[in-house]
């Protein structure tokens, strides 16, 4: 489905116009009705000869209403300016083709209005001239023009089929499965509660779903959704759409507050953005200037802070960060117009990029605009990159929603980022930006190098210590070791696959006497602090590492042999017999109760044995 909206000055009868194509008057208030004269927005629909239903919102030509102008615009897929054939060119028609430029509305109708009142061909003529200078301005020469009279019906039909004919070529609107409704008005229905309008995008809504309203934070319930006064049970992106919301009270939602699945979208105070500045204002643009920014039907005070300039003159673009007074929840994408609040001037608008850069971003650095320029008209492979770019892999689907691809833009975008190198694929859920893999490799590898300098004789260094100098979470560090080619892993240690304990002659002869000593008397070995006082604790520690021995205490070390006979026989005996004592392993090894007691309350602490009473019987890694 699409949504149409129609512009143009106050007395070019955009009102008339919309209740002559759809039978519907838009004008819903007492008091536009008595000043014949659009207010708030309002909406209609009609069928097209296709079949295709299309939204109408019928925005306010009046200067003083531009605010709920700006409300209703955003969301559409093409745009009726109309212009009256009697008056001609007016400054409201020169703003609001301004602003359906600045939001990248480029699917216009020129309407030429009220041909009845005009008798004088010479007139006409001079009107279309004069539009035509005004769409030039805007490189927009190619727009068709119809000529109607809503009073005599003449035109209606060549503007209707001009309509299918130009939304016919228009893209789908994107299911990313992220549904956002920008609220442009809220209401009571009697015995049902709070109901709000707004035109849908990024996703599907259905009775039942559970929404949130942003910024407010409020959850609750899609209790029943109509579409064009038809009551359905899903609606489509590009739909305008009426919920009727349970659970949150109507007083509560406000214009601007947008309707979303839950923590989909997050407010912020801080944006960036990409802005274009019109040419015919009154006063350049500078730092901190304070403006009001409307991005979709919500609008707050905002300071901006130039990044790369210390004012835009007329007609220039730049790089800015958004300072809001009031939390909104925008997001990537949004396109957004620009007003000083006094005296009241558009000065232009622009696209969000980033709804959350966590900080204020030093002003005039080349790097933070080369990224902000990537981020806006990277190939789709370069932003899904800049996007992986985080500090832990991202999901595809997260990625989707942040950047609003559908389903086969991110298709597309995963393959080329993957075929290009720019991102890695650690299963088939999670990706992270090459250059942040790459990174964390480089911190991993200096880490390693240094911890080997300073430690020659420790096998590496414990995994959770790496994990910890890193901040990385386990299963990130361990794909890392698991694919990088300089790194390896032993038991608990990590380390790079160059190194290896080396030791000198006599640390080597110490090394012996060490293993001879625990083998003179293999079950009732000397303490550590004796095997310490032969060769070194750094010689003793080394050996553990590379399981000559095994220490089971503190206090306590067997020869790797002599431990592994003591384990195997205590498998064994469980297997035999479900449980073994102390005494018995005891007396099977001619060692003491201190050795036995150690040695399964090691085994106790891997999980091999578990303690029942005064047995052990089989533990989960027996």
């Amino acid at each position: 489905m699409r949504v149409i909206g129609t512009a143009g000055h106050v007395d070019h009868g955009k009102s008339t116009l919309v209740e002559k194509l759809s039978g519907i008057n838009p004008d819903r208030l007492a008091e536009e009705q008595a000043r014949s004269m659009t207010i708030d927005l309002g909406f209609a629909w009609l069928d097209l000869p296709d079949g295709e239903t299309v939204g109408i919102v019928d925005v306010p030509g009046h200067r003083d209403f531009i605010s709920n102008m700006l409300a209703g615009v955003g969301g559409i897929d093409a745009a009726l300016l109309v212009i009256a054939a009697d008056e001609g060119i007016m400054p409201q028609t020169r703003e609001h083709l301004a602003i359906l430029q600045l939001l990248d509305i480029k699917n216009i109708i020129i309407v030429l209005s009220k041909v009845d009142l005009i008798s004088d061909p010479e007139w006409l003529e001079l009107v279309e001239l004069e539009i035509d200078d005004l769409l030039a301005q805007w490189d927009l020469g190619n727009l068709p023009l119809v000529a109607v009279s809503a009073h005599t019906g003449a035109g209606l039909d060549d503007l209707v089929n001009t309509l299918q004919r130009v939304l016919a070529e228009l893209p789908q609107r994107a299911n990313y499965h992220q549904p956002r409704l920008p609220i442009d008005r809220v209401f009571v229905v009697s015995g049902f509660g709070a109901v709000v309008t707004g035109t849908l995008s990024g996703g599907t809504l259905s009775v039942g779903d559970s929404i949130e309203i942003q910024p407010l934070g409020k959850a609750g319930r899609i209790r029943g959704l109509q579409s064009y006064q038809r009551r359905v049970d899903t609606v489509a992106p590009g739909s305008r759409t009426a919920a009727n919301i349970a659970g949150v009270n109507s007083s509560e939602i406000r214009r601007g507050d947008v309707l979303t699945f839950p923590g989909q979208t997050q407010p912020t105070l801080l944006a960036d953005a990409h802005f274009t500045q019109l040419s015919e204002i009154s006063r350049p643009l500078a730092h901190n200037a304070e403006v009001k920014i409307f991005c979709g039907a919500s609008e707050s005070l905002a300071n901006v802070r130039l990044l790369d300039s210390d004012a835009l003159a007329p007609g220039a673009r730049g790089w800015l960060q958004l300072r809001l007074r009031r939390a909104l929840p925008i997001a990537r994408g949004d396109r957004f117009i620009l007003r000083y609040p006094s005296p009241a001037e558009t000065i232009g608008g622009g696209q969000i990029i980033n709804t959350h850069p966590g900080r204020r971003r030093k002003r005039f650095q080349p790097h933070i605009i080369d990224e902000l320029e990537l981020s806006a008209s990277g190939t789709p492979g370069e932003r899904l990159a800049l996007a992986a770019q985080a500090d832990a892999p991202q999901r595809a689907s997260d990625m989707q929603k942040s950047l609003g691809f559908a389903d086969d833009e991110l298709s597309a975008a995963l393959d080329e980022a993957l075929k290009d190198g720019l991102i890695r694929r650690l299963d088939d859920q999670l990706y992270w930006a090459a250059e942040s893999w790459t990174q964390m490799a480089r911190a991993a590898i200096t880490e390693l190098r240094v911890y080997h300098r300073e430690n020659p004789l420790r096998l590496g260094m414990l995994r959770a210590e790496l994990q910890s100098r890193l901040q990385v979470k386990l299963n990130l560090l361990d794909a890392l070791i698991e694919n990088e080619d300089q790194l390896t892993q032993e038991s608990n240690f990590v380390r790079l696959r160059e190194h290896a304990i080396s030791f000198s002659p006599a640390q080597s002869e110490n090394a012996e006497n060490v293993v001879r000593a625990l083998l003179a008397d293999p079950y009732s070995p000397p303490s550590i602090a004796e095997l310490n006082r032969i060769a070194g604790d750094d010689v003793v520690r080394a050996l553990s590492d590379l399981r000559r021995i095994v220490r089971v205490n503190d206090s306590i070390a067997f020869a790797a042999d002599s431990y592994d006979r003591l384990v195997s026989e205590i498998r064994r005996h469980i297997g035999e017999f479900d449980e073994i004592d102390a005494k018995t392993l005891r007396d099977k090894f001619g060692t003491s109760r201190k050795y036995a007691i150690a040695v399964l309350e090691h085994l106790d602490s891997l999980g091999v044995t578990q303690r029942v009473g005064d047995v052990r019987k089989r533990g989960r890694n027996l």
